[in-house]
């Protein structure tokens, strides 16, 4: 058996060396990502940074504890609460304490230089992200000074030198608070921390600006201090490693780990989906071609489970081998894959791969189970060649399918229609989560291309009727030979159908999500300017808020971003972003899908939900916590449609929290001069630092097209799938034209010139991609329609997005790779003499 495997391998090499080069790629790809997802497991020891030199600190609490039969159920709190100035007070009986103060800042333009010269050395800092703290509290970093002193009075700040603020000691710059915007001097510098960009502030100044106390540093006996604190429960005491807690977005470690998780293990799903298909292809199509060879075996006394089992061993033996070369690959490629997303951003500077040694196993097994996977259908057709095969010559298929692969085929087509289907009558939001669209496609790519030896003869009919009834020979010739090769054209067919799909599926519903949500936007938000802090947790001006109010014919609503969780089904903690608006305010500016109850009624005991709570029944009464931890029972007064899931809940100012206004809407009111509206507006904004924007340009900015690692990982899937439909078509091709040599011989002898012949090649192997291109946009249509017909249940009044230039490039990618590797096979086999060629026997 093993001298017939290694003949085979040695006679058939290149059918096996596609195989191989399609398998080892697969392992490696799986590889590298497997040890890339083990790293992901585990986030490095992150100490304290904001207050890594405080021996105690005091803040609000900032989780949520609820108890449930089935244990302490957690949730992260949006705003905690300040700390009451009388414990503030007490804390300072116990020893030596500094109050923080956390505000928004944004520094402009250098006013004046310490020299005199007014070059504004500064100029060009935008500040975006900049806080605002109380110099007394810069020693919890600890911060240094580098240069300078510390401020000592109003009008005086310390900045982090090197953060883009380009000033120097002496500097006048321009500084933007929530108090107001005016000139500061630069009177002092401090090295970078890393974590923040900061502006310190007197004492003082900080308390006029920012009342509320944000954490207290106590040098004293953590015991003394919790016994201090004891009493209000809505405090917290942090020592240690706790101290993290109080760090600026002290979860973007593990958030940024599981963007990286996801992106990881959908590229691995893929890969090993994709692989599976080429190597499975693959194997079918040179058993396809082996049949006259299978049946001089089973002429000779072979039996059907000895050629199975001949198939299965070469399986085997291929197997081994490139999953052996594809770890090595997944060796090389971990730490370099490690480096690319650290550079682009996706996952945080210390990722790094580290020594797991178990995803090296599993990637060699995956690829052995590949192998045998792709094998099984091929070892079964083997099997089942009769000893009368050695007798024909015919190349022509039948284009029959055995019924197992119409049951297989019609299982897997029905089961994708039916998810799709079921999601989209009870719960048509599901469709839009990425987990859904990501592998829904997979479904019915497979269906597909299981009936693929079905539906290649019908398309390729249809697109070349045209081109047959032309003058000349090649467009009768590609048209008979792709339909009388119908392996060789569903073989070809098939990676393209998957490249084409995906591209299509997934570049198109990510884009009609991304047009969907800010049509849903533009819809909701009829304002004509709005105003919004850049960032997560910044505020807006209140002087800009006042001035907005005063303007003549402008109608202001302020709005502010907190948080409420509800105890669902007395086990799951669940919170929901939410916005704290004033009703008669928000109409204005304003028209949200109410689909029950009135918008209108909402006032400090009411709350506006929407679809996807448990509790939708207008009048019934929900308890709720709000974002600083407090709890309320509220009175459900309207319910919102889901939409794209952009539509959260409403509370009124009252329960927001303390959250400072972070958008503000304005809208021109009937019979007002649009034009003095915004000349007012504008100068407003440039007086208190606010950036005003239409609501088109607000909506531009907020709702771009996906990006970020979203958009990498869907290229990086798109890149995998092109790579294998690269291998496929090249390992086809060129399996293709070793099989055709006589018959290009053929038409050599009956007159055709050698140029003849290859334009005939690059003809067929374009009609074949055509045929792919076509069948993987039916897949690709099936699974947008899905998406537009979630969009519609949803009453969301958006048109599909087709991905027209990734489909355009994928596809002529693959055109370009299959007319290369089938025209320069051929035009080596034809610089043999055509009679001798003719001759040629298997």
């Amino acid at each position: 058996m093993l001298s017939l495997v290694l003949q085979g391998i040695r006679t058939r090499w290149v059918t096996f060396a596609g195989s191989f080069i399609a398998l080892a790629l697969g392992v490696g790809i799986v590889a590298t990502t497997g040890m890339a997802l083990a790293a992901t497991f585990a986030a490095p020891h992150q100490g304290p940074e904001r207050f890594a030199a405080a021996p105690v600190l005091v803040r609000g609490e900032d989780r949520l504890r609820v108890e449930t039969p089935i244990g302490v159920r957690t949730q992260k709190l949006t705003g905690p609460r300040p700390v009451p100035a009388k414990l503030a007070a007490e804390l300072a009986g116990l020893g030596r304490t500094a109050q923080d103060r956390t505000f928004p800042v944004s520094v402009g333009n250098t006013v004046l230089d310490g020299d005199g010269d007014g070059d504004g050395d500064g100029e060009g800092a935008d500040g975006r992200g900049t806080v605002g703290h109380p110099w007394p509290v810069a020693a919890a970093a600890p911060y240094r000074l580098t240069s300078g002193r510390a401020p000592a009075a109003a009008g005086e700040v310390v900045v982090t030198a090197g953060d883009g603020f380009g000033v120097r000691t002496g500097d006048r710059i321009t500084v933007t608070t929530p108090a107001g915007s005016g000139s500061r001097t630069v009177v002092g510098t401090v090295r970078p921390a890393g974590f923040e960009t900061a502006v310190f502030f007197t004492a003082a100044e900080a308390v006029r600006i920012s009342p509320d106390i944000d954490a207290v540093v106590v040098h004293a006996d953590p015991a003394a201090v919790r016994a201090a604190v004891r009493r209000d429960s809505a405090m917290a005491v942090l020592t240690g490693d706790d101290r993290r807690r109080a760090d600026p977005d002290p979860d973007r470690d593990a958030e940024a780990l599981v963007s990286v998780n996801a992106l990881l293990g959908t590229a691995a799903g893929i890969t090993a989906f994709v692989s599976v298909f080429v190597v499975a292809s693959t194997f079918s199509y040179g058993v396809a071609q082996r049949r006259r060879e299978f049946g001089l075996l089973r002429t000779a006394g072979a039996t059907p489970g000895q050629v199975r089992r001949l198939v299965y061993a070469e399986a085997v033996l291929v197997g081994v081998l490139a999953s052996a070369a594809g770890c090595r690959l997944g060796l090389l490629g971990a730490p370099r894959l490690a480096s690319w997303m650290v550079g682009e951003g996706i996952a945080p500077h210390w990722f790094a791969i580290g020594d797991q040694g178990w995803p090296l196993h599993a990637a060699f097994w995956t690829g052995l189970a590949v192998a045998l996977a792709g094998a099984v259908a091929a070892a079964h057709r083997a099997g089942r060649t009769g000893p009368v095969e050695a007798l024909r010559e015919s190349a022509v298929d039948s284009g029959s399918m055995p019924l197992s692969r119409v049951l297989l085929g019609a299982a897997v087509l029905l089961t994708g229609i039916v998810l799709v289907a079921a999601l989209l009558v009870q719960d048509p939001g599901g469709v839009l989560k990425r987990k859904t669209y990501l592998t829904q496609p997979m479904l019915l790519i497979t269906g597909f291309a299981l009936f693929a030896p079905v539906l290649v003869r019908p398309v390729t009919r249809f697109l070349t009727w045209l081109p047959a009834r032309l003058p000349g020979a090649t467009g009768v010739l590609t048209r008979e030979n792709a339909s009388a090769g119908l392996r060789r054209t569903a073989a070809v067919a098939a990676p393209v159908i998957v490249t084409v799909a995906l591209a299509g599926s997934l570049m198109g519903t990510t884009a009609t999500i991304d047009a969907a949500k800010a049509a849903e936007a533009r819809t909701q938000a009829t304002a004509d300017f709005v105003a919004a802090a850049e960032g997560g947790g910044g505020t807006l001006s209140t002087r800009f808020a006042e001035r907005a109010r005063h303007i003549p014919g402008a109608a202001v609503s302020a709005s502010r971003s907190t948080s409420v969780t509800v105890l669902e089904e007395g086990t799951a903690l669940v919170r929901s972003e939410a916005r704290a608006v004033d009703p008669a305010d928000a109409a204005a500016v304003s028209a949200l899908p109410v689909v029950a109850g009135r918008f209108a009624d909402l006032d400090d005991g009411g709350i506006v939900v929407n679809e996807e709570w448990l509790t939708t029944t207008i009048g019934e009464r929900v308890g709720v916590w709000l974002g600083d931890g407090r709890k309320v029972t509220l009175r459900v007064v309207a319910v919102l449609s889901a939409g794209t899931g952009d539509n959260g809940v409403y509370l009124t100012p009252r329960n927001a929290a303390g959250a400072g206004i972070d958008r503000i809407d304005v809208g021109v009111r009937d019979g007002a001069d649009r034009s003095a509206v915004a000349k007012q507006l504008y100068a407003a904004g440039r007086a208190t630092g606010t950036d005003v924007r239409t609501t088109a340009q607000w909506v531009t900015a907020n709702h771009p097209r996906t990006g970020g690692s979203t958009r990498l990982g869907l290229l990086m899937i798109l890149a995998i799938a092109l790579v294998y439909t690269g291998i496929a078509l090249a390992n086809t091709q060129v399996m293709a034209t070793a099989d055709r040599v006589r018959d290009l011989a053929v038409l050599r002898l009956a007159g055709a010139t050698k140029a003849q012949v290859l334009r005939l090649v690059g003809v067929e192997a374009l009609a074949v991609v055509a045929v792919g291109a076509v069948l993987g946009a039916v897949v690709a249509a099936l699974n947008l329609l899905g998406v537009r017909t979630a969009l519609g249940r949803l009453d969301v009044g958006s048109g599909v997005v087709v991905p027209w230039g990734t489909v355009g490039l994928v596809v002529a990618a693959s055109a370009a790779l299959a007319v290369v590797f089938a025209v320069l096979p051929a035009s080596l086999a034809l610089r043999t003499r055509p009679v001798e060629l003719a001759g040629t026997r298997e």
